[in-house]
C-alpha cells in the first residue's frame, strides 16, 4: 500500500505546484500553521480545564459525604421523635427544636462549603493569572482551606543529595517569583521535605539538615535572582516527617522529595478576597 500511496502523492504534489503559484502556496501555507498553532494552544487550555473539574468534582464527593452525615442524624433523630411519642418519654416539642436545629446546621454546611468552594476559586485564580497556560504545566498550585500550596519536585529543582539548586531550576523559579510578586502582601513560607532514606556528608547531618538547606536555598535564589522581598519569606525544614504517601516504593519516595512553597494571604486580605466570591 505504501508503494502505490508514494506516487500518487509525488504526482499530486508535483501538479499543485505546476498549477498554485509559489505565493499562494506560502499564503496557505501560513494559514495552515497559524490553524494548528491555535489548535495547539485550546488543547492545552482544555487540559488545564479538565484538571481543575477534577479536583473540584473530588471536594465536591467529600462535601457530599458530610451532608449524608447529617442526613442520618436527622434522621436518628426523628426516629427518637417517634419513640417518644409512642412512649410519651420526651416533650414533644422539644424534639422538634432539635429537628429543626440540625436541620439549620445541614443549611449551615451547604452555605459554609460554597463559599469555601468560591473564596478558593477566587485565590487560585488571581495567583496564577500572571501565568500562561503553558506554564501551569510545571507549576503545580492548589489551595486547601484558604491556604496556597505550590509543590515542586526535588528533581526539578536539585541535584540528589544536594541542597544547591540545579542551573535547570532558573525557568520554574521565575514563575514562582512571578506569582509571589504580584502579591507583594503576602506572606511566604519556603517549606523543603525529603524521604525516610538517611543522608550523612561532612556538611549535612541528617535529612533535617538536607531540608532545611533546600529550603534556604530557595530563598536565597527568589532574593538574589528574582527580587522578592526576604522580609516576606521564611526557610523550614521537616526533613522525613510529612511524607505526602508511603516510602516503601521508590514512587513514594519521590513524592515526598518536594519543596513545598506555602503562600499565606493575611487576615484583611481573606477579608478583601471573601468580598470577591460568588455568592452563588
Amino acid at each position: 500500500m505504501k508503494f502505490t500511496i508514494l506516487p500518487v502523492a509525488v504526482i499530486a504534489a508535483s501538479t499543485l505546484f505546476s498549477c498554485v503559484s509559489q505565493k499562494k502556496y506560502d499564503e496557505l501555507q501560513n494559514k495552515f500553521n497559524s490553524a494548528y498553532s491555535e489548535n495547539q494552544g485550546c488543547q492545552t487550555e482544555l487540559a488545564v480545564a479538565k484538571a481543575k473539574l477534577a479536583n473540584f468534582e473530588s471536594n465536591q464527593g467529600q462535601f457530599e459525604n458530610t451532608v449524608q452525615s447529617e442526613r442520618n442524624q436527622v434522621k436518628d433523630l426523628q426516629a427518637a421523635l417517634k419513640k417518644c411519642i409512642d412512649g410519651g418519654s420526651k416533650n414533644v416539642s422539644e424534639l422538634v427544636k432539635e429537628i429543626n436545629e440540625s436541620n439549620k446546621y445541614i443549611k449551615h454546611l451547604v452555605n459554609a462549603k460554597s463559599k469555601s468552594d468560591s473564596l478558593n476559586m477566587v485565590l487560585t485564580n488571581n495567583l496564577t493569572r500572571s501565568l500562561s497556560s503553558e506554564e501551569t504545566k510545571d507549576v503545580d498550585v492548589k489551595v486547601l482551606k484558604g491556604v496556597v500550596y505550590i509543590s515542586l519536585a526535588d528533581n526539578m529543582l536539585y541535584k540528589s543529595g544536594s541542597y544547591e539548586i540545579s542551573p535547570a531550576a532558573g525557568e520554574t523559579l521565575s514563575k514562582i517569583a512571578k506569582i509571589i510578586n504580584d502579591y507583594r502582601d503576602y506572606d511566604v513560607l519556603i517549606e523543603g521535605n525529603t524521604d525516610n532514606v538517611p543522608i550523612s556528608k561532612p556538611n549535612i547531618r541528617n535529612n533535617w539538615d538536607l531540608s532545611a538547606l533546600r529550603a534556604s536555598s530557595v530563598v536565597q535564589a527568589l532574593q538574589n535572582q528574582y527580587g522578592v522581598d526576604p522580609k516576606r519569606m521564611t526557610a523550614g525544614g521537616r526533613g522525613e516527617f510529612n511524607p505526602l504517601t508511603t516510602n516503601a516504593t521508590p514512587d513514594g519516595k519521590s513524592k515526598n522529595r518536594r519543596t513545598q512553597i506555602i503562600i499565606l494571604p493575611k487576615l484583611d486580605q481573606f477579608m478583601d478576597l471573601i468580598g470577591q466570591a460568588p455568592k452563588n
